[in-house]
């Protein structure tokens, strides 16, 4: 029965059938803090001016807007946190390339002093 549930493809959720929601990054994030912003736009909107269609539509909006600044939010802090990675990795590798050599950036250089100030 293991070996069933292994050869199993795994179909996710896909939004409106093109946006894999489990294998895209920050799309689930996204879509949550979405309807979290919708809910609160359309209510709050509701309970100023006490029009259905009217908060409906701002609801709609308010998803629109906190799903898309979410998203972009996300995706601009894993592209700045590969940078990082990327930086430290190469930083790594010089490191073991360099080790032990005089080019090593671990080692302390000791400047010498002026002659003038040696007596």
């Amino acid at each position: 029965m293991a070996g069933e549930e292994e050869q199993r493809p795994d179909k996710g959720f896909r939004l409106m059938g093109i946006l894999d929601v489990q294998k895209t990054p920050c799309a689930r994030e996204a879509i949550l803090h979405g309807a979290g912003g919708s809910l609160a736009a359309g209510l709050l909107y509701f309970l100023a001016t006490s029009r259905v269609k009217r908060s409906f539509d701002v609801g709609v909006a308010g998803f629109m807007v906190t799903t898309l600044g979410s998203w972009f939010y996300c995706r601009i802090n894993n592209a700045k946190l590969r940078v990082q990675q990327r930086f430290i990795q190469e930083g790594l590798k010089n490191k073991v390339v360099y080790e032990g050599t005089v080019r090593d950036p671990t080692k302390k250089r000791h400047p010498q002093a002026p002659r003038d100030l040696q007596h």
